[in-house]
């Protein structure tokens, strides 16, 4: 009996191994990742008609909201003030190399002019624009890559059931077709992946139709039959092979995904309680508020200061990931001025320091709430973020020094490197309030 079972184990996991190496990324889905790696900061853009509430994102499942009631906003939803061009601009303005927005939210509501429901901004709201293909063209011409965020749960199909853990009190009937659902679902996304030149998808809500949220095999193998993923993701990538998909489930990464991303916390970090992953393989990428709101939240005036923010991309690279730093424009189609002020400022320093973030990896000095080190090829870039030490101490350093100056000036710094402790004096060196740079050449 005991042979049988371990037969049987070891049957079962090599079934597992097998089905985890199907995806073989292709030769333009790694240059993708590579360029996605180097791109380093994005905007990320959560915009719908929950924005006329000015109650963020969830207002209808946080403050139940039938969905009779719900389809009232598209018909007053005319945010006249909206211009690609210029959210586009903000973005390179502000030194990002992408934009990733909502195309559809838990609200169900696309902000697209989809074929496959008519509950979408062209069909259903009196502005009768497809802001997605606007920003889509603006994104070409300006030299920015557009990403789609599409959410599986979905507040307002009719079919989305069983009912997950959010939604509950939405006024839809007991009953619907799963199936039914995850066939509109990946027709959604087929016509985004097909009718838009995106460079790829950020999946959310995953994580509403789990029985709990452990990350145990039961809980990866439930969300995995339930959503059928790999099916998602193979028309995906059947329809154009350097799309780039990532999703936000909080769980290792599936198969067929090609890049992982961390929601309001650095990789391997669990300040949220939901973000303390194993970093995996794939490019990395964070994503965090400038408020504390994902959507146009009213109320919402607790916004991170400028030199927060700046250290944020720091500490992202420093870490090896990208940062997705989120904007909710208002009901018009405006971002509050208080983000664009940060975001232009942000944008300064990276004019000026961008070399030591942009194309760069996680450097070999390991990130510490002191300093983190980003790295392209032989040139080091430590980043000291707490300006008040004097002196230095790095362990284990094992690689030789050609030698250390300051980035902003190129004047050099006293160094001693002796049994593998890299020792660098900062007293004499004029400090950055945000971010002293030491520009180190190895050998």
């Amino acid at each position: 009996m005991k042979k049988v079972i371990h037969f049987l184990v070891v049957i079962f996991i090599t079934q597992s191994i097998i089905s985890q190496n199907n995806y073989q990324p292709t030769k333009e889905n790694l240059e993708a990742r590579q360029a996605f790696q180097n791109d380093k900061f994005g905007m990320f853009i959560h915009w719908g008609v929950y924005s006329i509430l000015g109650d963020a994102e969830w207002v209808m499942t946080n403050q139940n909201i039938k969905v009779n009631r719900y389809e009232l906003l598209p018909s007053f939803f005319n945010p006249i003030d909206f211009d690609a061009k210029k959210i586009v601009k903000l973005a390179k303005d502000a030194g990002m190399k992408y934009i990733t927005i909502t195309t559809k939210h838990h609200d169900g509501f696309a902000m697209y002019h989809s074929k496959v429901s008519k509950y979408n901004i062209v069909d259903n709201t009196p502005f009768k624009r497809d802001i997605f293909r606007e920003l889509e063209q603006e994104c070409q011409k300006q030299g920015i890559k557009l990403y789609a965020y599409y959410s599986q749960l979905d507040w307002h199909h009719k079919d989305y059931f069983p009912r997950g853990y959010t939604g509950k009190g939405v006024g839809r009937p007991e009953s619907g077709d799963w199936e039914n659902y995850l066939k509109y679902q990946d027709a959604q996304i087929k016509e985004l992946a097909e009718n838009y030149n995106i460079a790829g998808f950020w999946f959310d809500g995953f994580w509403d139709i789990l029985k709990e949220k452990g990350r145990t095999p039961e809980t990866r193998k439930e969300g995995e039959d339930k959503w059928k993923i790999e099916q998602t993701y193979k028309m995906i990538h059947d329809v154009n092979p350097k799309l780039l998909i990532g999703n936000n489930h909080h769980l290792a990464p599936f198969e067929g995904e090609d890049f992982q991303m961390f929601e309001k916390d650095l990789p391997g970090k669990n300040t949220t309680g939901f973000g303390g992953l194993s970093i995996g393989d794939l490019p990395l990428e964070t994503c965090e508020t400038i408020n504390h709101s994902w959507g146009f939240n009213l109320q919402d005036d607790k916004h991170k200061s400028v030199n927060d923010l700046i250290k944020y991309v720091i500490k992202a690279a420093g870490n090896n990931a990208n940062f997705l730093l989120n904007v909710g424009p208002m009901p018009n189609g405006e971002i509050q001025k208080e983000h664009i002020m940060r975001l232009k400022a942000v944008g300064e320093w990276l004019k000026e320091n961008g070399e030591t973030i942009y194309g760069t990896r996680g450097g070999i000095v390991p990130a510490t709430d002191d300093y983190v080190s980003t790295q392209k090829n032989k040139t080091l870039y430590l980043h000291v973020l707490n300006n008040e030490i004097e002196t230095l101490k790095i362990n284990d350093f094992k690689n030789r020094i050609k030698k250390v100056v300051l980035f902003k000036d190129k004047s050099k710094i006293k160094f001693k490197l002796k049994k593998g402790q890299l020792i660098i004096n900062l007293p004499e060196v004029d400090k950055d309030t945000v971010d002293t740079i030491i520009e180190i050449t190895l050998r």
